[in-house]
């Protein structure tokens, strides 16, 4: 084993770990909506008391707080470690659908709206959006992995991490917005698959050229 490759048992905790904060995750929500939705949850939001939806921010920045620690503990340089982190995340978002369907059977289908994330604003969404970008960050992350592995870097051009910040800033763009008819208590509107897909399908598309490039020791700009 090269001296910066991750050990497999690692990559092993990375997904336990993944699944258990998914557990919990899920579990607190079970609680929820057992307090403020207790005929299933649906849109329009309810109205909770600011002091429980502080929590609740809180809480959910808590989580991102832990699956970064676990990367930065696991992994032995920063592609791994970043690599690691959009792991667990995907590992966490999956997973907290599963537990949901086992604890409440719920989503009834992936095209079931969801309240995502609440930070800096309400993201919204049908579940299948960020199972979506979830198996593709893991994906990416095995692929990183691989290559880190073998002593082979990415190393993304200019370029390249402008589109790259562009996908992230798209399916931002998508699951935020209509957060202002959502946080007024409105039904969501149409989600907007086309900014969607708009920024998860070229980022996917650059990454696999990247990845190609970097397998057979092209270093060409684009």
């Amino acid at each position: 084993m090269k001296y910066n490759a991750l050990p497999g048992y690692k990559l092993i905790w990375i997904w336990i770990y993944g699944i258990a904060m998914a557990y919990i995750e899920s579990a607190i929500v079970v609680y929820l909506r057992a307090i403020y939705y207790p005929g299933g949850f649906s849109f329009p939001l309810k109205i909770i008391p600011v002091s429980m939806a502080m929590v609740e921010i809180g809480r959910e920045a808590m989580t991102m707080v832990m699956l970064l620690a676990i990367a930065l503990l696991a992994g032995r340089n920063i592609r791994q470690r970043i690599s690691l982190f959009i792991m667990s995340f995907g590992i966490w978002d999956i997973f907290y659908y599963v537990w949901l369907k086992i604890f409440l059977n719920w989503p009834p289908s992936l095209l079931s709206w969801d309240i995502l994330y609440l930070i800096p604003v309400p993201w919204t969404g049908p579940v299948l959006a960020p199972v979506l970008v979830s198996l593709v960050i893991i994906t990416a992350a095995f692929l990183i992995l691989s290559l880190d592995n073998r002593n082979i870097h990415l190393a993304p051009t200019k370029l390249e991490w402008i589109l790259i910040i562009f996908t992230a800033f798209a399916i931002f763009t998508s699951f935020i917005f209509d957060f202002q008819n959502i946080i007024h208590h409105g039904l969501p509107a149409p989600f907007r698959w086309d900014i969607f897909f708009g920024g998860l399908i070229p980022g996917i598309i650059v990454f696999l050229r990247r990845y190609y490039l970097a397998v057979h020791g092209n270093g060409k700009k684009m």
